[in-house]
């Protein structure tokens, strides 16, 4: 679309693929403008005539409908709970992302066009039925002319042309947010809509993918860690909507099945969440998307890292921020927790962190069963626990003028998962104060 709004003699320079891609992404568009049209107006439509606002679960479908843009922004909601109301953030839980395989006959065409060869002259073999699909994306398995096992990653007719027409229309969607939420903080929403718009945009960039698994290796490297691989990208088979990497055999880090395999599963796991807490401070990234299908459990007993489609960045100092917060909470030291609240989130005004420590306290003091909680030992699927906590948290920093940044509730999320694991894999362990767990590893 950036291409559109050029001058005129720039356009002129354009070639004849550039010229292609344009109308592409026009007619895309334009058919993708319909679908949009067609799925909102009879359900807003009935809003409207029955003069009410939908409710959490309506949106939520309205979403799925609307298909990989919409589902996005519900995954950021219910990744947001210091945003948005938790009526919102519960119901988003259940935004799934998956989506029918396309045909492998346009994969073929896709991974042609991309890498500019036929597939023979890459590709031993390519495997027709795909090993997962999501809606950026689905993989497949093959094997390189080299002898290589390996997964190819080959992005979906589309998804550019979607992704562009969806964001052309986010400023309605914003306003529409504001009107169905109205306990929402407008700025952070604004926020939020920019970071999903980067993350989506950095999500169908392979190119980007590879860089980043090149330099998580590197990172592993230079740490001299041997318990955690990464798949090695192979760049002369990989382009900006194919990526080529070495396959992991392995299973899901919390698959039934991994006693199985005569490997203590929890020693693995504390592994992989020792080099996820080296990587706040020592890799330029930390992994912002760990569900168990993104850690695989090696044969050998190492953890395998994959999809780094989605990273985070955070300054060492505001991960020190962010620790103390945690722990706070982990303490009910309500004045560190105040401290640490107005640290780590964006404020444009002087907060009173006497009275932020009093409000603090209180809404733990109202809280029921809150031992349940403690130690970060939130446990079930989706975090109920501390989701709702840090959506109470969130109701009084707005109070105060304060919004937490996206790459606090990306930190939070994986916190919930690895809190998960742990539940599942080393029951009675401690994140905080369990030895075989390094939060702040320096080297």
């Amino acid at each position: 679309m950036a291409l559109l709004t050029k001058p005129l003699t720039q356009v002129k320079k354009l070639d004849a693929a550039q010229v292609l891609r344009i109308a592409e992404l026009g007619l895309r568009g334009s058919f993708r403008l319909a679908q949009t049209v067609t799925a909102v107006y009879p359900r807003a439509l009935k809003w409207l005539v029955q003069w009410r606002q939908p409710e959490p679960h309506e949106v939520r479908e309205l979403f799925e409908a609307l298909g990989t843009t919409y589902i996005k922004f519900g995954q950021f909601i219910a990744s947001s709970p210091s945003v948005f109301p938790k009526n919102y953030v519960d119901e988003f839980q259940l935004c799934l992302d998956r989506t029918p395989a396309i045909p492998f006959t346009k994969v073929k065409q896709i991974v042609e066009q991309d890498l500019g060869r036929p597939l023979g002259q890459v590709f031993a073999s390519i495997e027709p039925q795909s090993l997962a699909s999501a809606s950026i994306a689905q993989v497949h398995a093959a094997k390189l002319l080299s002898g290589e096992d390996v997964v190819v990653k080959v992005q979906k007719p589309g998804v550019e042309a979607v992704l562009t027409t969806d964001m052309n229309a986010v400023y309605l969607l914003t306003r529409l947010m504001e009107l169905i939420m109205p306990n929402t903080d407008r700025e952070a929403v604004a926020g939020l809509v920019a970071e999903m718009y980067q993350s989506m945009v950095d999500e169908c960039d392979f190119i980007k993918e590879a860089e980043n698994l090149t330099e998580f290796r590197r990172f592993l490297q230079n740490t001299d860690n041997t318990q955690v691989v990464a798949p090695k990208p192979y760049p002369q088979a990989s382009g900006r909507k194919v990526l080529t990497m070495e396959r992991l055999y392995g299973r899901a880090l919390t698959d039934n099945s991994v006693d199985s395999m005569g490997i203590d599963p929890a020693a693995s796991l504390f592994n992989a969440l020792n080099t996820w807490f080296a990587s706040l401070t020592q890799c330029p990234f930390f992994h912002a998307d760990l569900h168990s299908g993104n850690l695989l459990l090696l044969d050998d007993g190492r953890v395998g890292f994959i999809d780094f489609g989605m990273v985070g960045r955070i300054q060492p100092e505001a991960w020190q921020a962010m620790f103390t917060l945690f722990t706070a909470i982990s303490t009910q030291d309500y004045r560190s927790m105040a401290e640490a609240m107005v640290t780590v989130g964006i404020t444009r005004e002087k907060v009173d962190v006497d009275g932020l420590t009093r409000d603090i306290a209180k809404l733990f003091q109202g809280l029921e069963n809150f031992d349940a909680m403690a130690g970060m030992g939130v446990g079930g699927e989706a975090g109920d626990g501390i989701n709702a906590l840090l959506s109470e948290l969130g109701n009084i920093a707005r109070n105060y003028g304060i919004r937490f940044p996206r790459a606090f509730t990306m930190l939070l999320k994986q916190f919930l998962y690895f809190d998960r694991y742990v539940d599942m894999l080393a029951p009675g362990a401690d994140i905080f104060h369990d030895q075989r767990i390094d939060m702040m590893r320096l080297h």
